[in-house]
Parts: C-alpha cells; structure tokens; sequence
C-alpha cells in the first residue's frame, strides 16, 4: 500500500481524503502520496496555532532553549531518514543531503544559544516620575512557506527563528518534497514541543491559489516568511500588503564571482565550478556570473574545465519546466555569439542534463539577465575592475556574490561597491552559516535570517510607560 505523507496539526497527524502523487524526478515513478489541504484544514491549523500561541509566548527562555537543543539532539539522531527522503523527492546527492541535515542541526545549536539573549531595555522618560519599558514581543501565528531546493535547511529556518521568538508557526510545505517537510515537524513534536507551535500543511499544486491566499488573508496570521523565486515572491507579497501583513523575502539570485587578474586563478575556478554546479545549481546563491579580467581568460578556462569534471558529465533537473528553459537559454546565447566550451556527448534530458561551460556571454543575451536555476557555469569577459563591477550589479537580484584577488584591501574596497545582501572575498557565493545574516538586496527581497537578526525578525517593539 503506498505511503501517504499526513499534515502535523496540533502534534497529531492528519491524512486528508483529498491526495496527489510525489514523483522522483529522475524517472518520474511513484514515491508515494501526499495529503492535499482543504480550506478546512487551513483553519484546523490556524486554530491549533492560535491556541497554542497562548502559552508558547510566555514560555520561559530557558524552556525554549532546551527544547531547541533537544531538537538538535532529534536531527542528529534521525538524520540519516532525513537524507533518504531528500535524496528521493528532490534528486539531491548524498553530499547535498548530508550538508542540509548537518547543517540544521549546527542552526539549532547555534539558536538555541541565543534565545536566551532576547531582552527589552529601560531608556529614560523625560518626564519625571515616569519610568518607560522597551519591551520584545512575539507576533502571533507565523506563516511559513519554504522550497525544495534545500528543503532541510531552509525549512528548519523557517520555522525555528519564529518559534524561538516565542510565535506559532504553521509551515506551508512544498508539494515536491513534503515527506520531507514533515519529516521536520515530527521532529519538532519527539523534542517535546507543545501542540500546535508547528503545523505543518501541503496542497496540490492547483490549489496553491486558493491555500496560499487563505493562510496570508486569515486574521490570526500576523507574519509571513517565503523562501523561493522571485515572481511567486512577488504575488506573496502583493497579498501581504494588501492585507497589511509584514513579511520577510529570500527570493532569487543572479549571483556573480569576480575574478581580478591578480587571482588565484586554480582555486577561483574551483570555487566557481561548485558555486555552479552543487545541486545542479539550483541554489539561490549559486554562481550565475563569472566575470574574469581578460587577461587571464583562457588560463581561467583551462581551469575550470578542470575543476568540472569532479561533478561528472550529468546532473537532475527536478522541476518539470527547467530542461526546456535552459535548452532555449543556450540556444539563445549560442545564436548570439556564446560558445559552449564543453559540448554534450548525448541529448540534454531532465535526468540527465550536462554540466555545461558557455564563454562569451555578453548584456543582449537573455542568459546575461536571467537567474537559469541549473548547471551553467556562464562565463563573462571585462577588461578592467570598472567593467567587472559594472557587469557584476548589472541584475535585477542582490543576494551574493564573490570576489577573487591576492589584494584584500582592493577586495575590501569592490565588496562596498557590490549591490548584495553579502560578498564572499575569496570564497564561493554559496556560503551561509549560522552567526550570520542571510537575506538579500533588490529583487532577492529583504529581511534577514540567521544568528539573532533572525530572531529579531519576529519579535515586535512594545513601550510601556508609568508613574509610580
């Protein structure tokens, strides 16, 4: 009898008559079933939220924090049922996978060490006889919407910072990975949360409208965060201001690496290939750019050849559109003037989509411009510093980017210049850790996960005043 992945509300698991199908996107074969929300589970989750905000936000710093690191201890302890469910519904490599649920449980170490730190202040009231409280408050009930791309990670970000300011959280999970997703609520309730500071909901993919809509339009819904592409990020957001909800944006990304002509040339084309190629560069902070000074053109190239290969010759593309786009983004640019350096050896297929090198991109491609989600490692020429910066804020997207030079203060000085929520001197543009802000410029959106800006994000500013 085939699996069916169930929603988590209020701590008990749901299963709704309502289904659809979850296919590995390697051969498009059955993995298993998932429930599909109704209008009436969307409000069975937002009553349990909302009944379970109650007590969760005056729930003691310390309390939070050892179920935080309870957690921690759940992802180190189950981690390996993670991986596997990654691996099938989003064609991760085991690498990918491992990095994902390694990395979740340092985010909730990391986490759990700071919740404690949450505290108002007591400026002082002009008037005298007045005191004045600066106090930190959470919102309410969070909505949570997270890809599938890194669906560990940027799941557990998603509803961990908000949790921790003392919120409810209903995460709205992705119809691609939702065993996935699931997996990390009931995580969530085996540490010993309380019912309904997480819930956890899916829908199929023509109800997305009608779900989404529901969840941003509720009263109970005070905050919203969204994890994914720039044009769903957009209509996210237009229905949160109409219904003048905050929100938090961590949206798509074109993100260059500069490479000065005093690079190391060796470890910046290492560090381009992977920024290219990790999870067949589906990753928001995956390098979209690679802008090198022309002297150095061809030795760079030589390089990354080079550094490619360690990806082998193919790689999945998982959503269905991808292979399409991207065979009419090369073919665009090759008609254009682009080369591809290493031709493919047999037809480019979803399963199978080669790990291409593409040179001689310039502005009038539409390769220049748009965020291609996949393999690409698309290479751009500059003769000078002037032109490299230039090229490299020349996009709609600000949320990372690199620079290799042997001259840090030169770096230093360029990284001011670079329009992006971060700049990775010397370094990959993937690159994300927990004592850090992560969130991005432009139309990469805006607000900031990670270290205690993260917690911040959800907790509101209060004054009281009196006189005694």
């Amino acid at each position: 009898m085939t699996y069916t992945v169930p929603f988590l509300i209020n701590n008990e698991e749901i299963t709704s008559s309502k289904t659809f199908d979850v296919k590995n996107p390697l051969d498009d074969s059955l993995l298993w079933t998932s429930s599909a929300a109704t209008v009436q589970d969307v409000e069975a989750a937002i009553q349990a939220a909302s009944n379970a905000f109650r007590s969760w936000s005056t729930t003691k710093l310390v309390k939070r924090r050892e179920l935080i690191n309870k957690l921690a201890d759940v992802f180190e302890e189950r981690g390996q049922e993670l991986m596997d469910s990654m691996e099938k519904e989003t064609a991760a490599l085991s690498g990918w996978a491992d990095s994902n649920v390694h990395a979740s449980a340092g985010l909730a170490r990391d986490v759990a060490s700071r919740v404690v730190t949450i505290a108002g202040t007591i400026p002082e009231s002009v008037e005298e006889g007045r005191t004045a409280l600066v106090q930190k408050e959470p919102y309410g009930v969070v909505l949570a919407i997270a890809p599938w791309n890194a669906p560990v990670i940027l799941s557990l970000r998603a509803v961990l910072f908000p949790i921790a300011a003392g919120n409810a959280v209903i995460l709205k999970s992705s119809e691609i990975s939702p065993k996935t997703h699931y997996l990390i609520a009931s995580f969530f309730k085996e540490a010993g949360f309380p019912p309904g500071v997480l819930n956890v909901i899916c829908h199929a993919r023509e109800d997305a409208p009608l779900i989404t809509n529901t969840l941003i339009a509720h009263k109970a819904i005070r905050k919203i965060n969204f994890t994914g592409s720039t044009p769903v990020g957009k209509m996210i957001a237009a229905k949160a201001g109409e219904n003048l909800k905050p929100i938090l944006l961590e949206l798509g990304g074109k993100a260059p690496l500069i490479v000065l002509a005093d690079a190391d040339i060796k470890k910046a084309a290492g560090a381009a290939a992977i920024g290219s190629y990790l999870h067949s560069g589906q990753i928001c902070m995956a390098t979209e750019k690679i802008i090198v000074h022309d002297s150095i053109l061809e030795e760079f190239i030589i390089e990354l050849i080079d550094a490619t290969k360690q990806f082998g010759e193919t790689q999945a593309l998982v959503l269905p559109g991808a292979l399409e786009k991207l065979n009419n983004l090369i073919e665009s640019a090759v008609n254009q003037g682009a080369k591809v350096v290493n031709p493919p050896k047999e037809m480019p297929s979803r399963a199978k989509f080669p790990n291409l090198i593409i040179r001689d991109v310039t502005r009038e491609m539409e390769l220049y411009h748009v965020e291609s989600f996949g393999p690409l490692a698309t290479i751009i020429s500059a003769s000078s510093e002037e032109e490299a910066i230039s090229v490299a804020n020349d996009t709609q997207f600000g949320l990372s980017a690199a620079i290799f030079t042997a001259d840090l203060a030169r770096g230093l000085k360029i990284a001011r210049r670079i329009e992006s929520g971060a700049v990775h001197i010397n370094g990959m543009t993937v690159h994300d850790e927990p004592s850090l802000p992560h969130g991005g410029v432009k139309e990469s959106g805006f607000g900031r996960f990670g270290s205690s800006w993260g917690i911040e994000e959800f907790l509101t500013t209060k004054t009281v005043t009196f006189i005694s």
